[in-house]
């Protein structure tokens, strides 16, 4: 146990947390199972590690991070485990990639059920359906989404600024004052182009070639994330690949599942469920039609995120997608989003249409419209600038 304790010390010693995530202050703590999910490279384990450091700090043996990929638990179980760090005094037993371990549900529901006085807090893959396909723990995990950075985090990383948060109705109310606010600081316009291409992930921080880092992340959330959790043999993996490659190089639109059944030379069944996987692992995002849901045909596919658009060929990606992108992903996080209504390509929480567009329209417009603009610095009545909806999380 000693051992772990120097492990855990070493990697709070040697932290850095480039920016505090607002998740931090959205968990309710108190909970004795929390679940923190998120696609590969978001930074889940520095979200653990920074909890410990914040909370409990290095040297002190009442909170322990745990790795599940350890060899140790080949033959020791995370009860008896968590059991022996609890009689040693132990609270708090972080626990990261649980995924690695068999039956890891159970036994988290076994200590759930015999340590009342211990609280486990655990990491997983964004495929990973908590409670849907672990029954043991329904009604027992308290699951959380971490999400990449939002623009606004990376403004406060890139540039040492402390913009905070803005809801919706109050982005959409005052929207020019707030820009205003910003514009006094800084302009986002010469950071927005960055963001897009390489903000998303808190990886850009290493000093490794950042498209070549996402192509393997991104390889990695199809052999590990979808095949191995999903339980998909390795052999289906070109085809996987290749439906990925035909969703990210075409433009934001409704997936011709017969066209794509044949490109990948599987079922139209296959072509589905391929695409949910696709977006269970964060790869894509699906937006339906108001009322309409999976196993039903998406109106559109995107990419989950902008960054996702750039290493898979050669070449600059189409500005619109990369506008509408961005738009779905910022606004995902709390927000429902469907098809748009009156030519609008967004419909969000069942209330505002918005238009996505790279410069604002040549007149009025649509009065029943909220236009987001690209090119534009501060906006006016219903046009606020797109780089500004980077400001929900």
């Amino acid at each position: 146990m000693e051992s772990f304790y120097r492990t855990h010390d070493y990697l709070l010693e040697h932290l850095e947390v480039p920016v505090r995530r607002i998740l931090m202050d959205e968990i309710n703590w108190d909970d004795r199972l929390i679940g923190i999910k998120g696609s590969r490279g978001v930074g889940k384990t520095t979200f653990l590690l920074a909890y410990a450091k914040e909370r409990f700090g290095a040297g002190n043996r009442e909170c322990l991070y745990m790795n599940l990929n350890q060899f140790y638990f080949t033959e020791r179980s995370i009860l008896d485990f968590a059991r022996e760090f609890r009689d040693q005094g132990g609270k708090v037993l972080l626990l990261d990639q649980v995924f690695k371990y068999p039956d890891w549900s159970k036994e988290l529901r076994a200590c759930y059920d015999r340590l009342p006085d211990l609280k486990i807090i655990f990491t997983g893959s964004s495929v990973m359906r908590l409670t849907e396909e672990n029954p043991d723990l329904n009604d027992r995990v308290v699951s959380y989404n971490l999400r990449g950075f939002s623009f606004r985090e990376y403004l406060n990383l890139t540039a040492g600024t402390n913009f905070p948060v803005y809801e919706l109705d109050t982005l959409l109310d005052h929207h020019a004052d707030i820009a205003r606010q910003v514009e006094e600081q800084l302009s986002p316009a010469n950071y927005f182009r960055s963001y897009l291409h390489h903000g998303y992930y808190p990886f850009y921080l290493e000093k490794r070639n950042f498209s070549e880092n996402l192509l393997k992340t991104m390889n990695m959330m199809l052999e590990v994330d979808v095949l191995y959790i999903k339980q998909i043999e390795q052999r289906y993996l070109p085809k996987l690949r290749r439906l990925l490659y035909i969703l990210a190089t075409q433009p934001p639109s409704a997936p011709n599942v017969s066209q794509l059944s044949k490109d990948i030379e599987t079922s139209r069944a296959t072509v589905m469920n391929y695409i949910k996987y696709l977006t269970d692992a964060r790869l894509t995002n699906l937006l339906y039609r108001e009322g309409e849901t999976f196993p039903k045909k998406p109106a559109k596919v995107y990419m989950n995120n902008t960054n996702l658009m750039y290493p898979i060929r050669p070449g600059k990606p189409d500005e619109q997608a990369l506008r509408e992108t961005f738009f779905y992903n910022m606004l995902h996080k709390g927000h429902k989003l469907n098809l748009g209504l009156h030519g609008a390509q967004f419909r969000v929480d069942g209330a505002y249409d918005f238009c996505v567009l790279g410069n604002p329209p040549a007149e009025k417009g649509n009065a029943s419209l909220f236009y987001a603009v690209d090119r534009m610095d501060l906006g006016r009545d219903r046009l606020i600038p797109l780089w500004l909806f980077g400001f929900l999380y």
